[in-house]
């Protein structure tokens, strides 16, 4: 157990009001994702490849059920963090995939800008947003998570 002097603040419990107001943000992407024609499908590959990125294990834990809830494979779950190499995604996909990654990693301009021109040729101003605002607030909530070392619980595998 940790001492005091090591314990993580368990800062959504300890500013509620700073997590209500993110938490907020998702039902908002929600119903903007499905107004630009995007699957909840999407929205979770964005959710699981950002917090791979990040690093996040309650958030993978979290957002890989609820991409297979939501329709992705178990496959292009295993093969996800290779997506570039393989042909299991749709064109759409890998825009959202390749913006997301813009959006977590901030490359340097000119990767930016090739980045973003790929997007821009499978996907609507309104698409590009949605991205944008997934994968920024799933990098907020992977920091929250990690930094209050939010736990990942076992479970019983059926």
């Amino acid at each position: 157990m940790d001492s005091p002097a090591d314990a993580r603040v368990w800062i959504d419990k300890q500013t509620p009001e700073a997590f209500h107001a993110l938490s907020a943000l998702t039902p908002a992407i929600s119903h903007a994702a499905e107004a630009a024609g995007l699957d909840r499908s999407l929205i979770e590959l964005v959710n699981v490849r950002v917090s791979q990125l990040n690093g996040c294990p309650f958030c993978l834990n979290l957002h890989t059920r609820a991409a297979v809830t939501a329709g992705v494979t178990q496959q292009q779950l295993d093969v996800l963090p290779a997506w570039r190499r393989t042909d299991l995604f749709t064109p759409l996909e890998r825009a959202a995939l390749g913006l997301a990654e813009l959006t977590t990693e901030l490359p340097d301009e000119q990767t930016l800008e090739r980045g973003y021109a790929i997007a821009r040729q499978q996907m609507s101003d309104d698409q590009v947003s949605v991205v944008i605002w997934a994968a920024t607030t799933i990098g907020a909530f992977n920091r929250v998570s990690i930094m209050s070392r939010h736990p990942v619980r076992a479970r019983k595998e059926s």
